[in-house]
C-alpha cells in the first residue's frame, strides 16, 4: 500500500505532464521538443555542454522551440503562452552576455 501523499503527488505529476505536453507537443510527437533541440545541437560537434553560456543558450533554444512549434501548430497554450516564452528568450540572451562579461 502506498503512502496517500505519494499517490496524490503522482497524480499531480500526471496532470502537470499532460498540461505541459500539450504546450510542447500538441499536434506532434510527445517527445518532439527533445528531438528537435537534440537535432539542432548535433550540428555543433565539439560543443562544450558544460560551458555555462552553452547551458544558457540551450535553455534559450528550448524556449525558442516552444515558440516555433506553437506557431507552427497554432497551439492555444495552457501553461505559458508565446509572450512569456519570448520574454524568457530575452532574459536568457542577457544572462549569456552576463556570463561572458564575467569571463573578462
Amino acid at each position: 500500500m502506498s503512502h496517500a501523499l505519494f499517490v496524490d503527488l503522482t497524480q499531480a505529476e500526471i496532470q502537470l505532464h499532460a498540461t505541459k505536453n500539450h504546450d510542447y507537443a500538441a499536434g506532434g510527437d510527445p517527445l518532439g521538443n527533445f528531438k528537435r533541440v537534440g537535432a539542432i545541437l548535433a550540428q555543433y560537434p565539439g560543443l562544450d555542454l558544460s560551458d555555462p553560456v552553452v547551458v544558457c543558450l540551450v535553455y534559450t533554444l528550448k524556449q525558442l522551440d516552444a515558440v516555433l512549434w506553437g506557431l507552427a501548430q497554432k497551439i492555444d497554450h495552457k501553461v505559458e503562452g508565446l509572450p512569456p516564452r519570448l520574454a524568457d528568450i530575452a532574459v536568457y540572451a542577457k544572462l549569456a552576455q552576463c556570463i561572458l562579461a564575467d569571463r573578462e
